[in-house]
């Protein structure tokens, strides 16, 4: 076994750092309070190959792998989870389901786009009736005579959705089939027909600006069919497999980042003439963040790895990929409260931002599969009982 990260992906690790520290982290706080989207922050990450981390060169990306991408991702959630968010989206959503299931002319139209950074992608999927059961979808694609489909329905809890040119869309086209009924499409968000609807006022990363997004009678051409009619449930399962690595990496930013304010306010908070961390109850806290926080990134490269062993020869990494997003948001959370506690009233202000990691940390244990799902699907693998 070898622990150690070879020259490529310790040089990504290097720019996410130092993006995040000199441009993301200094701004993070206004971009949370106002909940603006940071376009130009965006830019810059696309720009250094950021938001297109597993994306080969030849479609504008940088080429790397998924350890990478973790290493990445960490540095960014660190700094702000609200852009790691939109990373990760564009990353392991949009740009993976094309670049495995997609023609030619949509990697080069859509990936480079987004890898580049010139343009903002989404992944549509959860409805307001439909959310971990992805199958009870309402939005239908209904198919012409010349081989296009007529799209209606709506979509919700669209991560990017107010700012996204172009959407992977998933819609019923044969409800008679249940989920092999389920076909992907690429929609460009500026043709008629396509509605947006307003900016959800959320709990945490509030950057990361999301929406409902409706079709009426929106005509999707055939050469805009993401792989072939009824595989859109399959493609999605997919893609949420490698979206999970990318929760878990954000989950593990976060974690850090509010186990590292913690060490240092530990040091300098004295009471009873002490620093607070001299006393035993602080030291067991600390204890476990670290342990929590160190089995979150191994578990989590371990899926990276998996699915980078996948790629090279076949298999699945679903099981690696469940485990290390349910231990890592489930981590980030504890160990967000426990920050929290130690800071006591200043945790709590805004001044500080440890109420931030907080509300932040809870999404990972929502969105890309609950942790009640990342549980189904843990049990299912390793029973064999469905």
């Amino acid at each position: 076994m070898d622990f150690g990260f070879t020259e490529e992906q310790l040089m990504i690790q290097d720019v996410a750092r130092r993006i995040a520290q000199e441009k993301i982290a200094p701004s993070a706080e206004h971009h949370d309070r106002t909940g603006e989207f940071p376009l130009e922050n965006i830019r810059t990450l696309g720009e250094n190959g950021l938001m297109g981390i597993e994306v080969p060169a030849e479609y504008g990306g940088a080429g790397m792998d998924p350890i990478s991408y973790v290493l990445a991702m960490v540095e960014i959630a660190a700094a702000d989870a609200a852009h790691s968010t939109i990373v990760s989206v564009n990353n392991s959503l949009f740009c993976n389901g094309i670049l495995k299931f997609g023609t030619e002319a949509q990697k080069q139209l859509y990936v480079r786009a987004i890898a580049e950074g010139r343009e903002i992608g989404a992944f549509a999927l959860t409805e307001p009736q439909s959310g971990s059961d992805a199958t009870a979808m309402r939005c239908k694609a209904t198919r012409q005579a010349d081989g296009s489909y007529v799209v209606n329905g709506k979509k919700s809890w669209i991560t990017s959705g107010p700012v996204a040119r172009y959407i992977v869309l998933f819609a019923m086209t044969d409800a008679d089939k249940g989920a092999r009924g389920i076909t992907a499409f690429m929609i460009d968000t500026g043709r008629a027909g396509f509605h947006r609807g307003k900016t959800e006022p959320k709990l945490g990363i509030r950057a990361s600006a999301t929406c409902e997004i409706e079709f009426t009678d929106y005509v999707v051409n055939a050469d805009e069919v993401l792989g072939q009619e009824g595989e859109g449930f399959k493609i999605a399962m997919s893609v949420l497999d490698a979206g999970r690595i990318g929760i878990a990496s954000q989950a593990i930013g976060i974690a850090r980042a509010a186990y590292e304010a913690t060490l240092e306010y530990v040091r300098e908070r004295k009471a009873f003439g002490q620093p607070i961390g001299a006393f035993q109850m602080t030291q067991a806290k600390i204890a476990d963040m670290k342990c929590k926080l160190d089995a979150s990134l191994l578990l989590t490269l371990r899926a990276a790895w998996q699915k980078g062993e996948s790629e090279k020869h076949g298999g699945r990494f679903s099981n690696e990929a469940a485990i290390a997003k349910l231990t890592a948001s489930e981590a980030a959370m504890w160990i967000a409260h426990q920050a929290l506690q130690i800071h006591g009233g200043m945790g709590y202000s805004k001044e500080m931002p440890i109420e931030r990691y907080f509300r932040d940390a809870k999404i990972t244990e929502i969105y890309e599969g609950t942790s009640e799902i990342q549980r189904l699907v843990i049990a299912r693998n390793e029973t064999g009982l469905r």
